[in-house]
């Protein structure tokens, strides 16, 4: 599953843009190279994944609003080979914050009963020893 497409990322940052960042034959073809923005959408892709696996279960049934926003501003960095815009780099710092919220849970996916079941157990596991002080053992003294 993509999170996001070429056609939006030519929505969201426009063609020019996009032919900049890819057209990297010698000369210039002046269009945008696909292969080069597959490229960097399997490597989006791979990194939400991977912010995703341990709470969701993959590949999710729809992709979420929140998902294509985040995948266009890390695959727009992505592409970049040079110097990054400070709102660029800013857009893809926020978008790994995101993503780390996700992780953690503090940001929950709109999207219904894909959470893993937890396992019920809380992790703590007690043992206790016999106690050297007991009622019995201790009467006379208190």
């Amino acid at each position: 599953m993509t999170y996001a497409t070429q056609a939006e990322l030519v929505e969201r940052f426009g063609e020019t843009m996009l032919i900049d960042l890819t057209d990297r034959a010698d000369p210039p073809a002046g269009a945008i190279d696909a292969g080069v923005v597959a490229d960097a959408l399997t490597d989006t892709d791979a990194m939400i994944d991977g912010y995703l696996l341990g709470r969701y279960l993959l590949p999710l049934a729809a992709t979420p609003t929140l998902l294509k926003d985040l995948a266009k501003a890390i695959a727009i960095y992505k592409l970049h080979r040079d110097a990054v815009s400070d709102k660029i780099r800013s857009d893809y710092e926020d978008a790994l914050k995101t993503l780390r919220l996700i992780a953690s849970g503090d940001i929950r996916l709109n999207v219904a009963g894909v959470e893993p079941a937890s396992s019920g157990a809380n992790g703590v596991r007690t043992t206790d020893r016999p106690r050297d002080f007991t009622p019995d053992n201790l009467k006379g003294f208190i």
